[in-house]
């Protein structure tokens, strides 16, 4: 829901803007994708927004007898349209955030104890439920699946990475596209979100190629009733220096957000939005972690598997002695193992971790379904340095070992957890130890909407602090946030994001309709 001042528009332009923008200049929502492209999250916030609502199926049982039992109390309400604190109460999940775990129960019943039980959920499209909104990315709907290795498998299987009403498997069967395995390519993922848009028909409410550069919040007088006066931005270092009297005479308006669409000939065309509420649906792939070490500048050191798969793809490691150095314990890091070592090029695995460490992501991946991580996970404990000081041919591990520095002449100083340092000489080296979510176009980057107030946002230490329900930060009104950016990095459970802000903004927009009733008037005015 938000509001568009026109004439603010027509200086700045988003192309293939819809034509119908000043028929609901009040009720408008901006979704900002800005990390990479459109993805999940944005995407099915959008397929709830335009009015497709989820009903408890005819003939579903929910084997959760309790889940079941609260559900055909309200059957005849759309799961939007019920209390869904009381839903989630004592449902338990791999996820923090209440609705998620509720919604994937829905979706995926007790799929983590192994079953594949159908949904119990069946969707109706209705229209007049349709909240006005624009997603805003820089690609293609799909999202950094779009940038991923094309060589490796999803973690997830492919029918928890599918959004609401399309079965992946059904739409791979209708593309005559063979899947062999639960698990799946990122190139058949990112097709497949891409596909969804339009089979959805949610095309109007895509705007590809789209860049922020900043989200602020707008304030007027509080008495000021007319609404072609441009408001006044003032920031909150400034309100705070103001007197308590200045301070209660005004009031936040509209979020202004501000960008560029790149055309077809490379130029730029500046927009400018207002919006009673905008949703960040962002993901983390935008900034990856560093090491700050000295030399992690140098052009031999790579941050992300596509500029090491584009090297490969070059030849630029043909005929290399030296191995590739690759840092991390995580799943890119084995990502990038596994693609050094299927394509015989020698390794060295540095990581800080203990190979016993019970936190290391191998530990929870049950063998039979992840064979090409546990090989990798067998190799860093029985190919380690430590069980021998020479280096393996093909690949070699330092557990409990951190960089300390690269060199020009494409060296790395490592050291152990005893002190010990040793010097290794390398082709290119992988920087792989996760990645966080660049808010450039906030305030501050947005620290201030964290759980920890003037940190830096990530998903896992500092998730943006949200209401659990309606997934509105709890610091700044009609802000809201879903996906990795509230902790959720599986497909499968930020889709319940999606699902509490449709219903806030369902429900807002009952009680303006009812004020504005009561009130008599017609539905146009700024409540």
């Amino acid at each position: 829901m938000f509001n568009l001042i026109t004439e603010t528009f027509k200086s700045y332009p988003l192309c293939n803007f819809p034509s119908y923008c000043n028929q609901f200049s009040n009720n408008w929502i901006i979704i900002s994708s800005t990390s990479y492209r459109n993805g999940p999250s944005g995407i099915c916030l959008s397929y709830m927004l335009s009015g497709y609502r989820p009903y408890l199926s005819p003939e579903a049982v929910h084997p959760n007898p309790i889940l079941h039992s609260k559900l055909e109390e309200a059957r005849h309400l759309s799961i939007v349209d019920q209390d869904l604190e009381y839903l989630s109460e004592g449902l338990e999940g791999r996820s923090s955030n209440p609705v998620a775990v509720l919604f994937d129960t829905l979706l995926h019943p007790d799929a983590d104890f192994g079953y594949d039980y159908p949904p119990v959920l069946h969707w109706k499209l209705e229209q007049h439920h349709y909240i006005p909104h624009i997603v805003l990315g820089k690609g293609p709907p799909g999202g950094a699946w779009h940038t991923m290795e094309d060589s490796m498998l999803t973690i997830s299987f492919g029918d928890w990475m599918e959004l609401p009403g399309l079965k992946f498997k059904d739409w791979a069967a209708s593309k005559r596209r063979s899947i062999k395995s639960d698990r799946v390519m990122p190139e058949e993922i990112a097709c497949y979100y891409k596909q969804y848009v339009k089979v959805m028909g949610l095309q109007k409410n895509f705007r590809d190629n789209a860049y922020i550069t900043s989200v602020s919040r707008l304030y007027r007088e509080q008495d000021d009733e007319d609404e072609s006066q441009v408001s006044e931005d003032i920031s909150t270092q400034h309100l705070q220096m103001e007197k308590e009297d200045v301070q209660t005479s005004l009031i936040k308006r509209n979020w202004e957000v501000r960008g560029y669409q790149r055309t077809t000939d490379g130029s730029q065309v500046p927009f400018c939005l207002f919006a009673e509420n905008v949703a960040l649906a962002t993901g983390t792939f935008d900034s990856p972690g560093r090491l700050q070490v000295e030399g992690e500048e140098f052009p031999f050191v790579f941050h992300s598997m596509s500029d090491f798969g584009a090297a490969i793809s070059k030849g630029k490691l043909r005929g290399k002695v030296d191995p590739v150095l690759i840092v991390g314990a995580g799943l890119s890091a084995a990502d990038a193992v596994l693609c050094a070592y299927n394509n015989n090029i020698p390794v060295i695995h540095v990581f800080r971790r203990r190979v016993t460490d019970p936190s290391l992501i191998f530990k929870q991946l049950p063998k039979k379904l992840y064979p090409e991580y546990h090989k990798v996970y067998h190799m860093m404990c029985t190919q380690s340095h430590a069980v021998d000081s020479n280096l393996h041919s093909a690949y070699t591990s330092f557990p409990e070992h951190r960089v300390l520095s690269f060199k020009p002449d494409m060296k790395c100083v490592l050291q152990s957890a005893s002190g010990l340092k040793k010097i290794f000489k390398f082709s290119v080296a992988l920087v792989l130890i996760g990645s966080h979510p660049n808010l450039f176009f906030l305030k501050d980057h947005g620290q201030e909407i964290g759980h920890s107030p003037n940190q830096p946002i990530t998903c896992k230490g500092n998730p943006i602090e949200i209401d659990p329900y309606t997934y509105e930060c709890t610091k700044e009104a009609n802000l809201f946030a879903l996906g990795p950016l509230v902790g959720d990095n599986f497909v499968r459970f930020l889709k319940g994001g999606a699902l509490g802000i449709a219903r806030c903004l369902a429900t807002r927009q009952k009680k303006k309709h009812q004020l504005i009733v009561e009130r008599g008037g017609g539905g146009d005015g700024v409540l």
